[in-house]
């Protein structure tokens, strides 16, 4: 007897299904357990929010969700949510009629701060009896009314500096005529203010010394006139615009002033820095102390007693200069570039007025430990083709990190790698020792943007400004087998500005030579796959990366991150003719967008990737493709879950499946397209330990870009786009300790493009089935990953 859990025509329809279940709230399954509530009386069950508003989606979503924080605490039932399916209420309070006002109250002051002044509720109370208890159901119903909107703005600071500063950046007021009263909209204007003040010297201004003046009255009703049938028909008019279309004039003013140096501007005097401060020293004290030596160099003092660091990384960090307005913007920048540096841990700052209109600016720098070094050890197990197969290997890493190289707050990184494989499971007489492999890598990394030309304009605008040098050799002899030599190295610059960071590294050399010896000549002959995994072409790159997180002030708790990448190899070089058969020629455009949702305690996150590389080479000793350490590859904890590490594609081919004198199938392309999509939810703590878990389902591909004609089902086509594409859905846990996440996540191919039967599509409910080779080829796969997936 066979078991049929889903037909093949309704494949598409569960998929969407299981998407909409991810969104859902899952109330058919939710079962709620009422404890220790008041026998015989009426107590809170649950609460609702009905808002009735001709405002759009997303406004209402929000509004609802925000009011549903204003009821009363004596008139709200307290759900807590387990195993995401069950939900349960401890204590619910006795329902109580006068709670209900209270909370009406509370819900209006609120929506008055998001300018609706003129709703309107209704409550109604439901008692429904299961059992022994009084389940109470309380709703408001609100009619918002017309939200108010800004008429007309006008600014009146009373000095000349300041309206002449507030005129000039008028452009970025958050009062604008049209703008729907809120007061944060008011708080976001008088926060632009105060900070445009302080960044232009004036030190001692604060939000207390202005304010928003709102006119609500309507300037009809001023009209004189002796008639009172006029008069009765103009006051009728008014309350009809107040209530079809109100508006508000708005004014900015400042509070009368009785310090005089509230409207000083402040230029900045010397600079002291502190480069040497303990963790334990008072710094207030620290200027009038006694004993330091000094240098100086132009307004720059630096006090030290040990010459721990030099001048330049604080004067090359420092964005302001004597002699200019003080600005509060670059002296936070300055706090925070200092403190990113990695010499110190810790950097603070004081402004101190001097005479009548100077600033001197005081940093105190805590170093952070100079030198650190950590020892890994690893053991892994190797079951490849490549050798004789279940190897035991182990290997130590040594890392050695200097965070103030020169004194100048350079960061030199170094790293050591060594390890063998040991054959102990076998019981032939080969060598004990079957690979050796041998590691050393350097890394500088220097606090500021080392360039061929001075003097660029616009570099001060950067922040975390980077140049990164590295260089990695590699030796690695696998006995009778290959023996390999690969020399990486890189320069590149890293900067960020607002919410974008930017790496572009203009030349990046990867240099490999191996010695191929017999026994992997005759593996490759057994296993195609192998040889683009041995070729010996060289990379000569540059390469540009662009990154933007950010979430918007109308909707923060959703939240975005862009990737932009782009590598081209080999375009000048690759044309001179000794090096056509040793360098590779190459394109390569990435894309990945992320969006996270917060909804309470659950999350919905997605993302979108896409990738493709071109080797316009055409060099038949290096290949056509891209070097597979350059290709893409899916599968894994990170990506489509529901296959194994790089065994998914390409396209809809078999290719791979059909070679059976050998376990090495691993698959690399060079396109890629993927999609992903999860709805995160809690279950439970343990001992501080948070359990999550998730829903997930992925779809994507790899496939090649030039056309195969051993293999044309691995080609991309968009004719072939829906056939090709991979599904998988799944399940897993999230285990939380907070400075690590562990994620097990199961996953079941609905859709398979190797599959020859039903366009892909699962007919069955079946954990593995049978290639017509009679390769077994599982439908599920267990991921172990650290941290999400994306």
């Amino acid at each position: 007897m066979r078991l049929t859990v889903i037909k093949a025509n309704f494949i598409p329809f569960f998929f969407l299904a299981l998407l909409l279940a991810m969104t859902s709230s899952c109330s058919v399954l939710k079962s709620t357990k009422v404890k220790n509530y008041p026998i015989g009386k009426p107590f809170v069950f649950k609460n609702q929010v009905v808002l009735n508003a001709d405002i759009s989606k997303d406004e209402k979503n929000r509004l609802t969700t925000d009011l549903d924080n204003y009821w009363d605490d004596s008139l709200k039932s307290r759900e807590i949510k387990q195993f995401f399916i069950f939900t349960k209420i401890k204590n619910p309070p006795v329902f109580d009629s006068a709670n209900v006002t209270r909370s009406v109250n509370f819900m209006n002051a609120y929506l008055n701060s998001q300018g609706y002044y003129y709703a309107s509720f209704k409550d109604s109370v439901k008692v429904d009896s299961v059992n022994d208890q009084l389940r109470t159901t309380v709703t408001i119903n609100i009619n918002l009314g017309k939200n108010i909107t800004i008429d007309s703005v006008s600014f009146d600071l009373g000095d000349s500096t300041l309206q002449k500063l507030t005129r000039q950046e008028e452009k970025n007021t958050f009062l604008k005529k049209g703008v729907p009263y809120t007061k944060q909209v008011f708080n976001s204007e008088l926060d632009r203010l105060v900070g445009l003040y302080r960044q232009n010297g004036f030190f001692n201004f604060t939000r207390e010394d202005i304010y928003v003046l709102v006119d609500s009255a309507d300037a009809k009703l001023f009209q004189l006139t002796l008639d009172p049938f006029k008069q009765a028909q103009i006051i009728a008019e008014a309350d009809r615009n107040r209530r079809i279309n109100p508006k508000w004039d708005v004014t900015v003013l400042k509070r009368p002033t009785f310090d005089s140096s509230e409207l000083t501007q402040y230029h900045i005097g010397k600079l002291y820095y502190y480069p040497e401060t303990k963790i334990t020293d008072a710094t207030d004290s620290l200027p009038d102390q006694k004993g330091f030596l000094e240098f100086k160099r132009n307004e720059l003092v630096m006090r030290y007693k040990k010459g721990l660091f030099n001048y330049i990384p604080l004067q090359e960090h420092t964005y302001l200069h004597s002699g200019d307005l003080y600005n509060e913007n670059k002296y936070f920048k300055t706090i925070n570039t200092l403190g990113q540096l990695g010499a110190w841990q810790q950097v603070d700052g004081k402004p101190v007025p001097r005479g009548k209109d100077s600033l001197d600016i005081y940093f105190f720098l805590v170093p952070a430990i100079k030198q650190n070094y950590t020892i890994d050890l690893e053991g892994s197990r190797n079951t490849a083709d490549i050798g004789l197969g279940n190897l035991w290997g182990i290997s130590t890493n040594f890392t050695y990190n200097n965070r103030n190289v020169w004194k100048r707050a350079i960061q030199s990184i170094a790293t050591f790698r060594t390890g063998v494989e040991l054959n102990i499971l076998t019981t032939n007489n080969d060598q004990l020792i079957q690979t050796f492999l041998l590691n050393l890598g350097h890394t500088y990394v220097f606090p500021k943007l080392i360039l061929p030309f001075k003097g660029w304009k616009g570099l001060e605008n950067l922040d975390n400004k980077r140049t990164l040098f590295s260089v990695n050799g590699t030796y690695i002899d696998r006995r009778e087998y290959y023996q390999l030599r690969s020399l990486v190295t890189s320069w590149g610059y890293e900067w960020k500005k607002g919410n974008n960071t930017w790496l572009y590294k203009p030349l990046n050399i990867e240099l490999y030579a191996i010695d191929k010896l017999p026994k992997l000549d005759a593996l490759i002959k057994l296993n195609p796959f192998l040889k683009a995994s041995f070729n010996e072409g060289k990379v000569v790159s540059q390469s540009l990366t662009f990154i933007k997180n950010f979430s918007t002030q109308k909707n923060p708790n959703k939240s975005h991150y862009i990737r932009f990448g782009v590598e081209e190899a080999g375009g000048i070089l690759g044309l001179i003719s000794g090096l056509k058969d040793q360098i590779y020629r190459y394109v390569k455009v990435e894309a990945e967008y992320r969006k996270l949702i917060k909804m309470g305690r659950t999350d919905l996150a997605w993302r979108a990737f896409a990738g493709v590389g071109y080797n316009y080479g055409q060099d038949p000793v290096i290949g056509k493709t891209l070097p597979f350490f350059k290709q893409f590859s899916a599968g894994g904890p990170y990506s489509m879950r529901a296959w194994g590490l790089r065994q998914l594609g390409m396209g809809s081919s078999i290719q791979s499946d059909t070679i059976s004198t050998t376990n090495y199938r691993d698959r690399f392309g060079d396109m890629q397209l993927e999609a992903n999509v999860e709805y995160r939810f809690p279950l439970v703590t343990v001992a501080g330990v948070k359990i999550a878990s998730a829903f997930f389902a992925d779809m994507g591909n790899v496939w090649n870009v030039k056309k195969d004609v051993a293999d044309p089902k691995a080609n991309f086509a968009f004719g072939n786009l829906i056939k090709d594409l991979a599904i998988g859905v799944g399940s897993g846990l999230r285990i939380d300790f907070s400075y690590f996440l562990i994620r097990l996540d199961f996953a079941y191919k609905v859709k398979d493009p190797a599959r020859q039967y039903n366009n892909g599509w699962m007919t069955d409910f079946k954990l593995a089935e049978y290639r017509q080779n009679g390769l077994k080829v599982n439908n599920y796969a267990f991921q172990l990953g650290i941290g999400m997936p994306f």
